[in-house]
């Protein structure tokens, strides 16, 4: 997994599936099992375990990939139970229980939100842009490797710009600091570390949003700044919806929704906000026209005619 670049989430989701795999059949060494064994498995997390769809699929996807990648064997067809997938819309707040929500965040929390909303980014991609990601000349934010590994250029808010140049001075004299102690690196994709030796170091690879402290990379056990970590900001998003009354489901990804959502309904092109998103398929985009304030783009119901 390291070998071919991915996530450090996928590597910790994959390795524990073939673990539970393993612990299932009684410990037994998976070249002493296959594809029968890799069926049971799957039933029972639909039958017994009751788990979503999404969950069994990645539990397949994991077990696949070991047994090709790191067995070097093929498994046959799986006809396994299959998880029952519902079809749900997502979660997507009105504008201005959008403004509301944004209004109960302070500091860099309302920051990374905004950015979400404005820009589309999903939390992960945010957390993990770098300095010279952002691009306030062209009012434009470079993501990259995002989902499927593919870069993208989406919004740069004119609203965050202020802010967030206020808060990159902040960061920056929080870099020099740690440097001045002999710290200040962060972790480089591929071998740039080796390439460049001093690049870990340089300011434009820093974090937009570092954390405070200094962590232990897992993979390497160098200590080294790190982003802000991903439940914090979740954490910060329940509280202000709890706080302003809303009662649905919403999380930081609601805020991808939205953008989405209010795009489409101010009448831009179901491509143009395909791209923004990243998303391969026209028909993922499609989606958000469901959730429209009038479905279908500019439908008007026969009642109201």
């Amino acid at each position: 997994l390291r070998i071919k670049h991915y996530s450090y989430k996928t590597e910790k989701s994959y390795v524990s599936w073939v673990k539970r795999f393993i612990y299932f059949h009684k410990m037994r060494h998976p070249t002493e099992m296959g594809t029968q064994d890799v069926r049971a498995f799957l039933n029972h997390l639909a039958v017994d375990r009751n788990v979503s769809a999404s969950t069994q699929n990645q539990a397949l996807n994991a077990l696949v990939y070991f047994y090709k990648h790191v067995l070097n064997q093929e498994l046959g067809i799986i006809d396994a139970e299959r998880a029952r997938k519902p079809k749900r819309v997502p979660v997507v707040l009105s504008k201005k229980d959008t403004q509301t929500v944004l209004a109960n965040l302070s500091g860099v929390y309302s920051l990374i939100i905004r950015i979400l909303y404005g820009g589309g980014l999903r939390l992960s991609e945010c957390l993990r842009l770098r300095i010279k990601d952002i691009e306030f000349e062209n009012g434009q934010i470079i993501v990259r490797e995002g989902k499927g590994f593919k870069d993208r250029l989406t919004i740069l808010p004119e609203n965050v710009v202020n802010d967030l140049k206020d808060h990159i001075v902040r960061v920056k004299s929080l870099h020099e600091s740690f440097l001045s102690r002999g710290y200040g690196s962060v972790e480089l994709p591929y071998a740039l570390a080796r390439k460049y030796p001093q690049a870990e170091y340089e300011w434009g690879w820093q974090y937009v949003f570092p954390a405070q402290n200094i962590s232990t990379d897992p993979r390497s056990g160098a200590n080294r700044r790190h982003h802000i970590h991903e439940s914090s900001v979740q954490r910060a998003v329940k509280q202000a919806v709890k706080q302003v009354g809303i009662v649905k489901k919403v999380g930081c990804h609601t805020f991808r929704h939205c953008f989405a959502t209010h795009l489409l309904e101010a009448g831009y092109d179901i491509r143009s906000v395909q791209e923004l998103l990243g998303h391969k398929d026209v028909k993922t985009t499609m989606i958000y026209t469901h959730v429209m304030k009038k479905p279908g783009i500019a439908v008007k119901s026969p009642l109201d005619t």
